[in-house]
């Protein structure tokens, strides 16, 4: 792994304290975020047309894909963290044991804001920001090298939208049915 891009940051980091716990607390906690967004997605959708509320239905649905097909790719690389090559390092979150390449994290942040694209192009914005911030702040606190989080954002966003955009024609004839019955309070509007 190339390591002066995640040596500057590292050095940042050390030489701002002051963001430390902010940082530490988004790169930890800030998938809690995401989760919201899909659900601010959903509430969208539901004064829109039946494709873009099984955009929005499909959201979660992909990035779980997207984590799941990942896990492999992560055993098969097998990539040493940056605080295992640089002890030095200065690390704020606890030292993860399982392989570095691609990030976790920033596979569920990108997988959420491909998806939320085709649910919302201003929401999919404001996501892609967060997740752009989230990569970053998996760096700083020391847990990914910069290769890690991008392969995880493309990766993410990569399989999200491949399973919104294979599985949206069928989920939204779905929708559709649905929303002509008495279940329609089931996706969060009044039957038609």
């Amino acid at each position: 792994m190339p390591t002066d891009l995640f040596t500057r940051i590292n050095d940042f980091a050390v030489s701002t304290p002051w963001l430390h716990a902010p940082m530490t607390a988004y790169a930890s906690l800030g998938l809690v975020l995401f989760a919201g967004l899909l659900v601010i997605g959903w509430w969208l959708a539901r004064d829109r047309d039946d494709r873009v509320m099984a955009s929005a239905l499909l959201a979660p649905v992909g990035a779980v894909v997207a984590v799941v097909l990942q896990q492999p790719l992560i055993q098969w690389a097998g990539h040493a963290r940056p605080f295992v090559v640089h002890p030095d390092a200065l690390v704020l979150v606890s030292r993860s044991t399982d392989a570095s390449f691609p990030s976790d994290h920033a596979c569920v942040v990108g997988a959420v804001t491909a998806a939320l694209f085709l649910v919302d192009r201003r929401l999919g914005a404001i996501s892609g920001v967060l997740a752009l911030l989230m990569a970053f702040a998996r760096v700083y606190v020391g847990a990914h090298w910069p290769a890690d989080v991008l392969a995880g954002l493309v990766f993410g966003a990569a399989v999200a939208s491949a399973v919104v955009l294979v599985l949206r024609p069928w989920v939204a004839r779905l929708v559709g049915r649905i929303r002509s019955t008495r279940l329609a309070g089931l996706l969060g509007v009044p039957a038609a």
